[in-house]
């Protein structure tokens, strides 16, 4: 009966591979695996055709689906190539880390078991051993320590003995680290190998981190063990498969046990898969003399020939074929990238940044190019020098996001259940990349799209994030989709309002009208409910909203709760959804704010002015939204109001005339003797500059094409005492610098030009006939007449 223990690193391609071989050289008849048993049923999916890594095994208490476990897995990740060797060969396999059963009893969920947290120097040596080790090789990048070390090894099985040595000496200079959990995590896999002894097993294979390996050889008295496991808590958990991405397996993304680079990785596996031969399409590729290419062309339409290997010659003959494969292969990667980018990335660009790469990784002593030498080559030839380039590659090749698929058969609560299919009936993939689409409503599969999307938002699953549109048509809407796998949680936690989407997002609606306190929530809850199509939830949504709008007095919240029913009015007949009930509720709405805001805007500070200001617009633009003859009326008759009311802020006085004169009811006249009034000695020179900025805030052509309100505002700022307008000159400067460039521009020459257009009571210049006759003859002679 033998034990053996294979620690790794949870990430790895040269891991992955060295495990795979020394697998097939012992022949184990069982295989332990660092994880969580309570996903044991889950294991027989892992060989299933449908299955692409990369995915996660998904962990959660099923009362509280917010406490989950992932357990990501790459097609390069050693355990799920352990995993599937034991499962095509027919051998027992089991996960055996502490149950999560016990882990989610109590306390904070956490990512993973091998998490790597925020600590000190001692215990970055327990969460990062192989990082602490990289360092002290003196390697800045743990990541590219390993991948010298143990990545770019040719099929090599004694780098597990390598491991234990190092981790066996760690151990032993680290004193103890008071870790209840760490300690019982321990214990349960030496629990578990025991168990395996006692059914028989003869030849046993481990595979774990590193850093558990040497608690796995040197294994204490059962009993020790029994007791750190006795009296765990115990509560009753879930698992299933969910999608991963690349992007999630990487380091910044926060998991800790990342690696920064799974495309590299994945890159790297592709390669010692198809041992460093061809495989990637849309490339051809040919290898000749001295181990560089001098013949490499990019066509989209053809798979790659495998190159014959050739003699070599220099430095470059210590590179076998398969290791100048693999920094080709990942140059004619970037090549295509770039030109997909319309970036220059010619065959003798590629040519030079393999020589390059391959110089850089001879001069610091290394068998071939790992990810640093060909990103410095490809910074200096291909980018040119320039690091913006670096940073597509960065994301789209050395990260990536790759999307994995988990089989139909993976266990699914309903609701999943009926998003996939929903996906699938409306063409909506579940990418993990931003993609735009611009969504015509007119048509039956586009307005099913938009449904989906705003009943998935309304459950928090912003799988959509709406986008403005180009154009003024009502029947287009704009979406930003980018899938994320922590979805899935949120889907499972949603699973308790229904078992469809559309059932869910129909009793979360009822139950969001019932908490809601506040008017304005009222009204966006119910376009929400519109624009989702969710008619069982309208009646009660809009009764709420009834009883809240006739009880509200404030005429604030009522201004904020309208623009959003107008949305719902304007776009109503688009979306195919009846809107009658909503439109008793804007009548009550519209005569209740034009009654009550010329008192609402009575004796107002500056910031309860500027909060009605914003109201005020909104209202405005709603009022145009509803296209209706007798809310434009009554609207208009309060602006007037406004306008003439007095004590009214300045602020609020200036924006009611230019609203009235953007609606066609003042004229340029009417304009001008309120701007007269405004300015007028009678006024305080703060109130004045108060009401210029309500006037002219945000449009500064009406100031430069009306004349007459320029001498006006001219006139009444040159008779300024200079101590009152260094007081109102940052009231001034903040309205002028809403105003767009060319708009500034144009005042400034005219500032210093005077005024350059004739007015009423300024005489004409007087034209000076001698200098005009002088320039006659050569005008003659430029347009070729006597």
């Amino acid at each position: 009966m033998s034990i053996h223990i294979f620690g790794i690193r949870h990430h790895g391609p040269g891991c992955a591979r060295s495990l795979c071989h020394a697998l097939h050289n012992l022949n184990p008849d069982i295989l332990l695996v660092e994880g969580p048993p309570d996903g044991d049923g889950m294991l027989s999916l892992v060989t299933h055709p449908q299955m692409q890594p990369p995915v996660a095994l998904l962990v959660y208490r099923p009362d509280q689906p917010q406490k989950a476990v992932y357990y990501p897995f790459a097609i390069f990740s050693p355990e799920w190539q352990g995993i599937n060797y034991a499962l095509t060969q027919g051998i027992p396999v089991r996960f055996m880390d502490l149950p999560l059963v016990h882990q989610l009893a109590g306390g904070a969920c956490r990512d993973a078991p091998w998490r790597v947290w925020e600590a000190g120097e001692e215990d970055e040596i327990y969460y990062d051993p192989l990082g602490y080790l990289a360092r002290i090789a003196g390697y800045s990048d743990g990541e590219r320590w390993w991948e010298q070390l143990v990545e770019h090894r040719q099929e090599s099985t004694d780098v597990f003995e390598a491991i234990l040595e190092a981790m066996t000496a760690l151990r032993q200079d680290v004193p103890p680290r008071d870790d209840p959990r760490e300690a019982q995590r321990e214990a349960y896999m030496r629990k578990q190998i025991r168990a395996a002894q006692k059914e028989g097993f003869q030849r046993i294979a481990v595979v774990c981190g590193a850093w558990h390996a040497p608690a796995l050889v040197d294994m204490p008295a059962a009993k020790a063990d029994n007791a750190l496991l006795k009296g765990l808590a115990k509560t009753k958990v879930e698992a299933t498969w969910i999608p991963w991405t690349y992007g999630r397996l990487a380091l910044k993304s926060g998991y800790g046990a990342g690696i920064e680079s799974p495309g590299w990785y994945g890159h790297l596996w592709d390669c010692y898969q198809d041992g460093g031969d061809g495989g990637d399409e849309g490339v051809d590729s040919t290898l000749s003399q001295g181990g560089f290419c001098t013949n490499i062309t990019i066509n989209r339409d053809q798979k790659v020939p495998k190159p014959a290997p050739t003699d070599t010659s220099g430095h470059i003959s210590k590179l076998n074929h398969q290791h100048s494969a693999i920094a080709i292969r990942w140059l004619i990667k970037v090549a295509q990238l770039l030109r997909q980018e319309d970036l220059d990335a010619s065959s003798a660009h590629i040519i030079e940044t393999v020589r390059l790469a391959e110089s850089l990784a001879a001069l610091r002593d290394r068998a071939l190019p790992g990810l640093s030498e060909l990103n410095e080559a490809t910074q200096t030839v291909l980018c040119f020098g320039s690091d913006l380039p670096m940073r597509l590659i960065q994301d789209q090749l050395i990260v990536g996001e790759r999307l994995g698929e988990v089989p139909d058969d993976t266990p699914m609560v309903p609701l999943q259940r009926d998003l996939q299919q929903q996906q699938k009936r409306l063409r909506l993939r579940a990418n993990p990349t931003e993609k735009q689409y611009e969504l015509d409503l007119r048509k039956t599969n586009d307005l099913a799209r938009s449904h989906l999307l705003h009943r998935l938002n309304l459950l928090g699953i912003p799988w959509g994030i709406r986008q403005s549109t180009r154009g003024k048509g009502t029947f287009k809407e704009g979406w930003r989709l980018q899938w994320h796998p922590e979805f899935a949680v949120k889907l499972i936690e949603a699973g308790i309002w229904g078992n469809t989407i559309d059932a869910a997002a129909t009793a979360y609606a009822r139950n969001q009208a019932q908490q809601a306190q506040a008017l304005p929530s009222l009204t966006q809850l119910v376009e929400t409910v519109l624009l989702a199509n969710l008619p069982d939830a309208l009646p009660e949504v809009m009764h709420r909203l009834q009883t809240e709008a006739t009880l509200n007095r404030d005429v604030a919240q009522l201004m904020e709760a309208l623009p959003p029913l107008a949305q719902v009015l304007r776009y109503g007949t688009v979306r195919q959804t009846d809107t009658r009930m909503i439109t008793a509720v804007v009548d009550g709405l519209v005569t209740r704010i034009c009654l009550g805001l010329p008192l609402a805007c009575a004796s107002l500070d500056d910031q309860a002015a500027r909060h009605i200001d914003q109201r005020i617009q909104q209202m405005n633009y709603a009022i145009s939204l509803l296209n209706n003859p007798d809310y434009k009326q009554s609207w208009q008759q309060v602006l007037l109001q406004l306008a003439d009311q007095a004590n009214l802020h300045g602020l609020l006085a200036g924006r009611s005339c230019r609203l009235l004169l953007d609606a066609g009811v003042f004229k340029g006249n009417d304009a001008s003797r309120q701007l007269e009034f405004a300015l007028s000695h009678a006024s305080e020179p703060p109130q004045a500059a108060a009401w210029i900025e309500g006037f002219l805030q945000g449009s500064g052509l009406l100031l430069v094409h009306d004349h007459t309100l320029w001498q006006i505002i001219d006139d009444w700022i040159i008779q300024l005492p200079g101590e009152t307008f260094t007081e109102i000159l940052p009231l001034l400067r903040r309205t002028f610098a809403s105003f767009s460039t060319a708009e500034r521009r144009q005042i400034g020459e005219r500032v210093t030009q005077g005024t350059s257009v004739e007015t009423p009571g300024r005489r004409e210049e007087e034209l000076d006939s001698d200098r005009a006759n002088a320039v006659l003859p050569i005008v003659a002679q430029l347009l070729g007449v006597r």
